[in-house]
């Protein structure tokens, strides 16, 4: 199983609260087959502990170490929020849903915090026009 597939990836024109940004890229998830519904809560366990906010309008949501058991593979959610999330007083544009198998995951973050480090890949990300063309944008980093 591929951890992003071009039906994971979405672009939003307008924003969304932090919440209904959870819920989409948990529904993503479980959609996918990599969660249960019981991993909504350990999102937002995690977010309570410690925002997901990376900076550079990245926010990486995903579960506590103690939601394992609702983790069924690895696998991403990305959702582009053109208006922006309010991510605790941060704007987040972009939310990366995680779940990881077997510490996949730790993987899966290192990846996403490379290129999200690097201001010229986050403006092609944002400039990216449909679902399709951000995942091409995506998958070529994940094959590098």
């Amino acid at each position: 199983m591929s951890v992003l597939t071009p039906d994971r990836v979405r672009i939003h024109p307008g924003g969304a609260t932090r919440d209904e940004a959870l819920k989409e890229a948990a529904d993503v998830l479980v959609a996918a087959g990599a969660v249960t519904a019981d991993y909504l809560p350990a999102m937002h366990e995690r977010e309570q502990a410690v925002s997901t906010y990376m900076g550079n309008g990245l926010a990486i949501p995903h579960g506590t170490n103690d939601a394992k058991d609702a983790v069924l593979g690895s696998a991403l959610s990305v959702v582009r929020y053109d208006g922006g999330v309010d991510w605790d007083g941060e704007q987040a544009t972009f939310v990366i849903g995680i779940a990881g198998k077997d510490g996949e995951h730790l993987e899966i973050l290192s990846q996403i915090a490379i290129l999200f480090s690097d201001e010229d890949d986050v403006a092609r990300l944002n400039a990216a026009t449909t679902p399709a063309e951000l995942y091409e944008m995506l998958a070529a980093v994940n094959e590098a």
